[in-house]
């Protein structure tokens, strides 16, 4: 899905699949955009062709002259390869190298996944959304300020939310099977001894089949929590695939990558999941 200016723009697809920009679909736009004025570009990555609409739409806006083009990226596509090691494929430099060409005016990214998206890209700045998250999620739940707990669940969490206002707060200690990467426990590192009875929001950017949040519901109901909660940025259509909803009360997410919360299959699900948009949250 790609929006010029709070409008979605329009592709038909020839039988071959190649894809034709329908360029009436943001035709409200003037030939002429004063350099003081910004047109916002809203991105979310569904699949590989939305890379090519993106590149479609950015060239059409050059083509007709409107200038200061500002990118909202809603998650940012291969965003977990952000390192080459033992020569593998670097494949998000690849992929903001390819943003990079188009030449935005600036680029927001929304809670990337590491600090390597916005080293990457050029005149990038990071939206950490979820510090305004945890905020909604709290009133939400009834969150007891003073006795119920915020947990991370690796160290990566943990650094990344650090400032996040909480005064009880667990980090996750994740064991894994070196050889297959499954992890096999996760231990809890903090004071749980006032646990019992308690709720916990998990806080992370993205969630796909959740086997982190698994463990780390697992290990906080073993510790005598009553309610546990999740908060993620960014969740994969997979997120109903797996067993998460068996283990937590309730996922708090955004839209900046889900799609599939409508199917009849997944109504089931509806009243443990609370989806935010990406646009009222920046408006």
């Amino acid at each position: 899905m790609i929006k010029v200016n709070g409008r979605e723009v329009e592709f038909r697809e020839f039988p071959n699949g190649e894809l034709n920009l329908i360029h009436n679909s943001i035709s409200e736009l003037p030939m002429q955009v004063p350099v003081t004025l910004t047109t916002n570009i809203h991105f979310k990555f569904e699949r590989n062709s939305d890379l090519i609409k993106l590149m479609f739409v950015k060239n059409y806006l050059d083509q007709i002259h409107i200038k200061g083009t500002h990118l909202i990226i809603y998650y940012m596509p291969y965003s977990r390869m952000d390192r080459s090691e033992d020569d593998s494929p670097f494949t998000l430099k690849y992929i903001t190298n390819f943003i990079n060409s188009l030449k935005f005016e600036h680029v927001n990214v929304i809670e990337p996944h590491s600090d390597v998206t916005v080293a990457l890209l050029d005149k990038a700045r990071a939206n950490y959304i979820n510090f305004t998250l945890i905020e909604n999620v709290k009133n939400e739940i009834d969150f007891d300020e003073e006795n119920d707990f915020i947990m991370f669940p690796d160290a990566g969490a943990s650094k990344r939310y650090s400032k996040m206002k909480a005064k009880n707060v667990l980090t996750g200690h994740k064991h894994r099977d070196f050889q297959t990467g499954e992890i096999k426990s996760l231990e809890l590192v903090g004071d749980t001894s006032k646990a019992k009875g308690r709720k916990v929001i998990i806080v992370d950017d993205l969630s796909s089949y959740g086997g982190t949040f698994i463990g780390a519901s697992q290990a906080l109901r073993n510790a005598g929590v009553k309610e546990v909660y999740l908060l993620v940025a960014h969740a994969e259509n997979s997120i109903f695939k797996g067993k998460l909803f068996q283990h937590i009360d309730k996922l708090f997410t955004t839209d900046s990558l889900i799609t599939e919360q409508d199917y009849p299959h997944n109504k089931k699900y509806q009243d443990q999941l609370c989806i935010y948009t990406i646009e009222s949250i920046l408006s």
